[in-house]
């Protein structure tokens, strides 16, 4: 600890448990402003060491206009890595600001995280070959309810009797319903059993003045 710095004392637990919590990606500074040097680090990333300058002026005059927490600000190492810093003054008993506590979190794995995100979800879907899909009628049921519930927001759990009824009268319009099993297939995308399919289809052919059986 730098000489002279005996005010730190009572911060040092303070700051090695922020560390800990942080490691390794959170660089924990305690700076002595009447020196402008370091205290002590933790997690240290920057190259500095404890009674290195400081170099507080600039963050120095943004406290004087009255500010007790600074930031979060970014700044960036010199080998390019991001950082979300924040920085707080320290005071003694009588409230003097004796010191200046900064904490400094590297960004660098949040950052190459959402690049691979954004590499995965980054090649454009094409539109689905109809070879593979014309035919099958469980992914067009399937679709057909997706698309819906998407367009409207909405989700499937939410769904009201008369948004049942819209989609059931959606998919018989797609003459989805031709096939022996597609009945069953409908009822687990919607999630209501079978027999309330059948009632809805029922009630959306008599609307329509149809031959209600399915």
């Amino acid at each position: 600890m730098t000489r002279g710095a005996g005010w730190a004392e009572p911060f040092l637990p303070v700051c090695a448990a922020i560390a800990r919590l942080l490691a390794p990606y959170g660089e924990v500074v305690l700076h002595d402003i009447e020196s402008d040097t370091i205290v002590q680090l933790w997690n240290a990333f920057s190259d500095r060491h404890p009674g290195d300058p400081s170099l507080l002026d600039d963050i120095l005059s943004d406290f004087e206009a009255g500010q007790d927490v600074l930031g979060p600000y970014e700044k960036v190492t010199t080998d390019g890595r991001r950082l979300t810093s924040i920085s707080a003054a320290v005071c003694d008993a009588d409230g003097k600001a004796r010191g200046l506590l900064c904490v400094n979190l590297d960004r660098s794995p949040v950052d190459q995280a959402l690049s691979m995100l954004t590499m995965l979800a980054g090649p454009s879907v094409e539109s689905r070959p109809p070879a593979l899909f014309d035919r099958d009628w469980r992914e067009q049921i399937s679709l057909t309810v997706a698309s819906w519930c998407s367009d409207r927001h909405l989700l499937r759990s939410a769904l009201s009797r008369s948004h049942r009824l819209e989609l059931v009268a959606e998919l018989d319009r797609a003459d989805l319903f031709a096939t022996r099993h597609a009945a069953s297939h409908a009822a687990n995308a919607l999630g209501v059993s079978r027999a309330t399919v059948y009632s809805l289809l029922r009630e959306v052919r008599e609307g329509r003045g149809e031959d209600p059986t399915p």
